[in-house]
Order: C-alpha cells, then sequence, then structure tokens
C-alpha cells in the first residue's frame, strides 16, 4: 500500500477526531486525503507530532487525537513513546507512516530499513496497545479497534514511497487559528492573529 491510499483510509475513518500530521509527506497526504479544520499541518517540527498529539490528548481527554507521524521523524524522538506510555491518555492514537526512508529529503534510509521495528519499541517502552499492518484491509481493521478501544495506540503502517499530490497552506497561523476554533476555542480568544479568510 502507497501512504497515499494509506492516509485515505485513515482519512474516513476519522470523524471528529483530532488529527496532527508530521511534517513533510504526512501532512501533504492528509492534506490530499480531505482537508478540514480538525487537521493540524505541522512545519519544521520534525519529531514533535507524538508530542504535539499527547498535549491535545491530555487538554482534551473526550476527543480522539490521532498522530500521523513518519519512521524518520519520530526516530529523532523515541523517548515521547515513553511519556506517552506513562502519561497513557485513552484517546490517542499514534499512526507511523513507516516507509524505510527519509521521504521529505531525499530518501536516505532509516532505521527502520535495516530492522528497527517501531512497534515493537513502543511495545517496550509500555505502550500496551500495538499493531502492524502491511495491507489495507489490516490497518482499517487496526485504527477501527484504535477509535473503537482505549488506548494509547500505535499503529505501525508499512508503507510504500507515494509522490506528494498536495501541500496544505504554508499560513502558520490560519492553520493554527482554523484548528483551535474546530477544537473549541472561541474567536475572541485569537484577538491580535491574522488569518487568511
Amino acid at each position: 500500500m502507497t501512504r497515499l491510499d494509506a492516509t485515505r483510509a485513515l482519512a474516513q475513518r476519522l470523524g471528529p477526531a483530532a488529527a496532527i500530521a508530521s511534517l513533510g509527506h504526512p501532512a501533504y497526504d492528509l492534506y490530499a486525503a480531505g482537508d478540514r479544520p480538525e487537521n493540524f499541518y505541522t512545519w519544521g517540527s520534525m519529531g514533535v507530532a507524538s508530542s504535539i498529539g499527547l498535549g491535545l490528548a491530555m487538554a482534551q481527554p473526550e476527543r480522539q487525537v490521532v498522530v500521523l507521524d513518519g519512521d524518520g521523524s519520530l526516530l529523532m524522538n523515541l523517548g515521547s513513546l515513553a511519556t506517552v506510555a506513562v502519561v497513557a491518555p485513552p484517546n490517542l492514537t499514534i499512526v507511523v507512516w513507516d516507509n524505510g526512508e527519509y521521504g521529505t529529503t531525499g530518501g536516505q534510509p532509516t532505521a527502520t530499513a535495516r530492522g528497527a521495528d517501531l512497534a515493537r519499541a513502543a511495545a517496550a517502552m509500555g505502550i500496551q496497545h500495538t499493531a502492524t499492518a502491511t495491507a489495507l484491509d489490516a490497518l482499517g481493521a487496526a485504527i477501527d479497534a484504535a477509535l473503537a478501544e482505549p488506548g494509547p495506540w500505535l499503529i505501525l503502517a508499512k508503507v510504500k514511497e507515494s509522490a506528494p499530490v498536495a501541500k496544505p497552506p504554508l499560513d502558520c497561523v490560519f492553520i493554527k487559528h482554523r484548528f483551535m476554533v474546530a477544537l473549541g476555542s472561541p474567536e475572541s480568544a485569537m484577538s491580535g492573529t491574522s488569518v487568511r479568510a
């Protein structure tokens, strides 16, 4: 399965969940699969999507939070999985698109191309619910389980690289404002920000 096909399968299941996309291809594919105010696209923030998702899951425990990360990005902040395990927010799902390479920077191989297993690493750090999917039907079943059963979850999806077909806006203030409003922050709390219509 390509990362874009996998992202489309996930996007169809998000419902009202908040989605945090790591920089680069995970963000590009989420935007292409279906832009919506509940999507938060990060720029220039490699390694922190799981931490952003954890904070949001703690702040809004009634909302499902889904993180879309890449293998290379998660490897830069592997310790976040230990924190996720300790805090154990039941509403957090981390989906890792594992293509075995740093796709955004030219396709250099990551450690997962040489045998590193991020699902096993998550389990070793104490995340009790993990799954590995190599096909769309298995991925869909894992996502359905994660959104229905208390987590936290880490789903490792083995994907093939796919060229980006669209990119979200570069206006970070607009993305932040739209996301905050979608998650319940009143417009008045956004005073002083410049927002694109």
